[in-house]
């Protein structure tokens, strides 16, 4: 035993590489090894012999696996610093120069946006992307028959079976977080919700997954010319011209009453757009009065107080401020349309609403 421990200890010492200790391992411990044909020979032994020789040869092969991992270790760290001798990088020297990161027409839209709102005093409200029916459709005064709630413009989230409990749906607009604003917070109330949305539709000015921003003001006196007065001055600092006019045309919504569509003067003279001036009138928005119901759904009393809402795609007003032709290209994650698009990551919103 002593002279197999001196043996095989002297060779994994020397071995100079992992090929080399894999050579001593197998003659040592391997299947063919020698302590292996010795600890074989125990089944001729006398019980008496096995009861001296078995504890022996264990102790003899636990020492050796133990040296073979020893040196398995020094070797590989006796590797990685020739390695990383030979590999000596100074890095104090100067690197290229790479060009600095760009900030997505969604989140810049989405903070100039947020800046004049938050001019006239609205807050920022914010809510999950997974919404029960519930919010999505019948707090808003949508009714089960609606073409809204079908599985072809609306996703589903899978039940399993058994699951009673109310179904769930990828919101399809920021309207739940309207409701849950005011359950938190009741009335007076001014508040935006900007955030992804969801519907089954995708074309060149549709995509499956999109950004909206939708707008909620109750008080005692809120009027239809505060709307317009609100979306006016948005407008006017949103697109950065001076003489905006808006168009209201009459429409229906189920969670506003009345409704109103909002179209906004322009021109395509030339084949450019132009706002505030031309004969073309382009839809921006959907608005109206809030439903009587649906303050209710909030927990709010209809007969004291009343509001108007807004909402409109983030995605479609950085289109038409910054002339990207297609909706589709925001998700494509091309590096050269996000450096043509993009912002410096130090460029302020435009400027606020005064």
């Amino acid at each position: 035993m002593d002279d197999l421990r001196d043996k095989y200890l002297r060779q994994i010492g020397d071995a100079a590489d992992e090929a080399a200790l894999e050579q001593v391992r197998l003659a040592a411990v391997g299947k063919k090894g020698e302590v292996a044909l010795k600890m074989r020979e125990l089944g001729k032994m006398t019980p008496e012999e096995r009861q001296v020789a078995g504890p022996a040869l264990n102790a003899l092969k636990t020492e050796i696996n133990s040296a073979l991992a020893a040196r398995k270790v020094a070797l590989e760290d006796a590797a990685l610093d020739a390695r990383l001798r030979e590999e000596w990088l100074d890095v104090t020297l100067p690197t290229r120069a790479r060009r600095p990161g760009s900030i997505h027409p969604i989140s810049q839209v989405t903070e100039e946006v947020t800046a004049i709102f938050a001019d006239m005093g609205f807050s920022v409200a914010e809510g999950p992307q997974i919404e029960t029916d519930w919010y999505n459709f019948d707090a808003l005064n949508i009714p089960g028959h609606h073409p809204a709630r079908a599985e072809m413009d609306t996703f589903y989230m899978a039940r399993a079976e058994g699951d009673n409990r109310p179904p769930h749906v990828l919101r399809t607009h920021t309207s739940p977080v309207q409701i849950k604003a005011m359950e938190a917070q009741g009335a007076p109330l001014r508040a935006i919700c900007p955030g992804r949305v969801y519907r089954a539709d995708y074309d060149q000015t549709h995509t499956p997954m999109f950004n909206q921003v939708e707008g909620i003001a109750i008080d005692r006196d809120i009027s239809m010319a505060n709307l317009k007065w609100c979306l006016e001055e948005f407008c006017r600092a949103f697109f950065e011209v001076d003489e905006i006019e808006l168009r209201f045309r009459a429409s229906h919504f189920p969670f506003t009453e009345p409704s109103a569509e909002v179209d906004i003067r322009c021109s395509w003279e030339g084949g450019t757009l132009k706002l505030g001036e031309g004969d073309d009138w382009l839809e921006i928005l959907g608005s109206g009065m809030i439903h009587p119901k649906v303050l209710a759904a909030g927990g709010i009393d209809a007969s004291e107080w009343q509001g108007f809402a807004f909402g409109m795609g983030i995605d479609r007003i950085a289109m038409l401020k910054y002339g990207i032709p297609d909706l589709r290209a925001f998700f494509d994650s091309d590096l050269r349309w996000l450096r043509h698009y993009g912002f410096s990551a130090l460029q302020a919103p435009t400027r606020h609403a005064g």
